[in-house]
């Protein structure tokens, strides 16, 4: 894919609201000192480059649902050769967290702390998960917080086979990372979200559930009221003759799938055997979030290990992907995402 080094001119100051809130992109993305973290590398964020087709797809009819145009856009940048496999700590994976930032500020996601990188302090090298924030636009169940999330790291550069060495990741976890993506323009034009959401990707999962450990920890301190975490994980291509359209981690432990399949027209989440088989619900960035919160915190996925051979594998490439199965799983989603953020009491319990 080509890629334009032109610089994003910010035509004023667009702003979006939230609340009472406006962002401001010439203060975030132009700033001297790098909003969010002292360790940010101001040579690659001081002022973003542009990407191809980034200003159509952040111009255009913000709030329709998904489709392949926007998934293509997006899976081909996240698992391109460009970013060398997103390893933690690595340039590739600074690329994708600049674009992860510019689709959250277009979006009118509001960055969840001064600024959209949250730094791992555990990590050796810089490093970072990337969270926004939806605000609810009720005024008593706004306190009560969603997250939605996936992780945006994997393994980088690896043992070469047939002469190449780079662990793309696209379906391991450019698509959790795309669905993410997604549902957070949807929700961040239409503030239909009567709970505030956080959309939060994570980084170091690859490395032991680092990002998310730290990220878990960190809002722990901060007594927030926290939900339940809906978390999405290889997400890329359709499940094989089953009656639902993505199986829960965990499945048996909450009603999670019962309330999820209420909000939607088709059997949206099932139980998949081999998912408590290999304990899967202890696999994904939603575990440290059970861990330190002990709220429903769940993995939606439609890797069943019997529709992908590329796992961890430099053959994870877009061209294993589905993008029109993944523009279903997120539309799929928002009325699901949706019912969960506006019942008016916590309908998701443990069992």
């Amino acid at each position: 894919m080509k890629k334009r080094l032109v610089t994003l001119v910010l035509l004023g100051a667009l702003a979006y609201s939230c609340g009472a809130s406006k962002i401001d992109e010439t203060v975030i993305l132009n700033s001297k000192e790098p909003v969010g973290s002292s360790q940010r590398p101001d040579k690659l964020y001081k002022k973003p480059s542009d990407i191809e087709g980034i200003d159509e797809i952040v111009n255009t009819k913000k709030t329709q649902f998904s489709n392949i145009g926007r998934i293509g856009f997006l899976m081909n940048y996240l698992a391109s050769d460009e970013l060398q496999g997103r390893d933690t700590g690595s340039e590739g994976i600074e690329k994708a967290a600049n674009l992860i930032e510019v689709m959250f500020l277009k979006n009118g996601i509001r960055p969840y702390f001064d600024g959209y990188r949250d730094t791992i302090s555990t990590y050796e090298k810089p490093a970072y998960n990337m969270v926004g924030v939806v605000e609810g636009n009720d005024p008593e169940l706004k306190d009560e917080y969603i997250v939605v999330g996936a992780h945006y790291d994997h393994l980088g550069l690896v043992e070469p086979e047939n002469g190449d060495n780079i662990a793309n990741g696209a379906n391991d976890n450019a698509s959790g990372t795309t669905t993410v993506l997604e549902l957070a323009r949807y929700f961040g034009n239409s503030k239909s979200n009567k709970r505030s959401i956080i959309f939060a990707l994570f980084s170091a999962e690859e490395k032991g559930l680092v990002g998310s450990k730290h990220l878990a920890q960190k809002l722990k301190a901060q007594n927030l009221d926290i939900y339940t975490v809906l978390n999405y994980e290889m997400d890329g291509v359709p499940l094989v003759d089953k009656d639902y359209l993505m199986y829960l981690t965990g499945y048996e432990m909450s009603n999670l799938a019962e309330v999820a399949n209420s909000y939607s027209d088709i059997t949206y989440a099932g139980y998949l055997p081999k998912a408590q088989e290999f304990n899967l619900f202890k696999r994904s960035d939603n575990y440290a979030f059970h861990e330190v919160f002990k709220v429903p915190s769940q993995t939606f996925s439609t890797f069943d290990f019997t529709n992908f051979d590329h796992y961890h594998k430099v053959g994870d490439e877009i061209s294993e992907m589905d993008f029109g199965h993944m523009a279903n799983v997120v539309n799929k989603s928002i009325p699901v995402i949706e019912g969960i953020a506006n019942a008016p009491s916590k309908e998701i319990k443990y069992n």
